[in-house]
Parts: C-alpha cells; sequence; structure tokens
C-alpha cells in the first residue's frame, strides 16, 4: 500500500506523517476552512499564483488533474472569490483531488456537498477579475510553506503538510 493510499484510508495522518518524517514534513500554518465535501485528500502539487483574478486557476482545473492538488497562492485576499461551484465543478469533472486556496471561496452552500476537497481562508461573494495576471506551476509560498511543482500535499482536519 502506497503512502498515498494509507493516508486515504485513514490509516496515517497530518499528525502520522509530522511525527514520523520529522523535518522532512512541511506544515502549512494557515488556518483553513474546509469547504469541500471531501476532509482526506492528498496528491502531487500543481500550483497557481494569482490575486483577485482567477482566470488561469480556471483554466488549469480545466487540464486533466489526475489526483493532483491545485495550491492556489492568491496572496490571502479575501476581497474576491477565487472559486466557486462553477470551477469546483470543473476541477470534479477533470479528476482533480482537491483545491487549496489561499484565499476565498463563493458559493459555499454550493461547494459543501461535492466530493473534492477545497480548503480556503474564507468567503466573499464577489467575483474575482479574469484577465489572466499569475504565473502557474512555480513554487509559491504561504503560511510558512513553500509548494513545490510534483511534491506531495495532504490534508486532513488537522491540517496540510507537504512532503518533498
Amino acid at each position: 500500500m502506497t503512502p498515498e493510499d494509507e493516508f486515504l484510508s485513514g490509516r496515517r495522518t497530518t499528525n502520522d506523517l509530522a511525527d514520523e518524517l520529522g523535518d522532512a514534513v512541511r506544515s502549512c500554518d494557515t488556518q483553513f476552512r474546509q469547504y469541500g465535501a471531501v476532509r482526506r485528500f492528498c496528491g502531487p502539487v500543481r500550483t497557481v499564483r494569482c490575486r483577485d483574478d482567477n482566470a488561469l486557476m480556471h483554466a488549469t482545473l480545466a487540464t486533466p488533474g489526475a489526483g493532483a492538488v491545485l495550491v492556489v497562492d492568491g496572496g490571502g485576499s479575501v476581497h474576491t472569490a477565487l472559486i466557486g461551484d462553477v470551477i469546483a465543478g470543473l476541477a470534479l469533472a477533470n479528476g482533480w483531488s482537491g483545491v487549496v486556496i489561499n484565499g476565498a471561496v463563493r458559493d459555499s452552500p454550493a461547494l459543501a456537498p461535492l466530493p473534492i476537497g477545497i480548503k480556503a481562508v474564507g468567503a466573499n461573494p464577489r467575483k474575482s477579475a479574469k484577465a489572466g495576471t499569475g504565473e502557474v506551476d512555480v513554487p509559491v509560498s504561504f503560511g510558512g510553506t513553500e509548494f513545490v511543482p510534483g511534491e506531495t500535499l495532504y490534508s486532513d482536519e488537522d491540517g496540510v503538510v507537504v512532503v518533498g
């Protein structure tokens, strides 16, 4: 059984990973709220850096996710939402296991039953710009953690950790 399978089955938690792997685990200090129905998810990291503009995030989630987790550095802004029910549905349809957003969501009642992991710092009904500013698949940092494309992210009720 792979470490990812052990994690998804509940045999291993983020706490276990931190205890077993020590400094090899990077734990994100950001206190996220859970918005999707899936509380435990993991997968290879993909990234988008954008602030108050979700065009690149939308375009990325429109591609096959193959179980990856999209980590979005929205600069911690809750001024506009970066994801709502339409984009979350797109992520689900394209096989993404989750989205971790250092920013806001909208349509939170519609996100709650979706079988995908969605974590964000808050919610705001205001939609974002669509100019396409930002970067894709570059290392991003927030919450005292660097998220590098290709590393593995694990998320459960206790937090988000990354293993290189």
